[in-house]
């Protein structure tokens, strides 16, 4: 199993900040994917990552986190995210996004492998942490 994690303090209380990620399809564009359909519970997203279109059918999860979604249907053997948002001070939120995925080897072979989804998941996380901070700013 692999796993991406990436933090960012965000200047607004956490409660903002959960209610920027819950506009779900904004959140997910923000992280760079080129097509994002958001219906109920579930989230069908394409991507360009490297040669290879990436294209992923996710749906919601309950879970203790304040965001979390699995994998339903695409190239990863499993994937989930979790994201949680914690104060850290009067007005400052920490953002912690974690995926956890499992490469499907049969599917992915030579062109994609987890150094370069571990790099596109950072980036796209970053992504949706920039615009979450854009977002919630007095």
């Amino acid at each position: 199993m692999q796993s991406v994690t990436v933090s960012r303090r965000v200047e607004a209380p956490p409660e903002r900040v959960r209610v920027a990620m819950d506009d779900l399809e904004a959140f997910m564009l923000a992280a760079g994917f080129t097509d994002v359909t958001v219906d109920g519970d579930e989230m069908h997203l394409e991507n360009q990552v490297g040669l290879a279109t990436v294209t992923l059918d996710l749906r919601l999860v309950e879970t203790d986190a304040d965001l979390a979604y699995e994998q339903a249907d695409g190239f990863f053997e499993t994937m989930d995210t979790e994201y949680r948002v914690e104060s850290v001070g009067e007005g400052v939120s920490e953002v912690t996004a974690t995926t956890d995925f499992e490469l499907d080897v049969a599917l992915v072979g030579q062109i994609l492998d987890a150094t370069v989804i571990k790099r596109q998941r950072r980036h796209e996380l970053e992504a949706q942490f920039d615009w979450v901070a854009d977002e919630v700013e007095e």
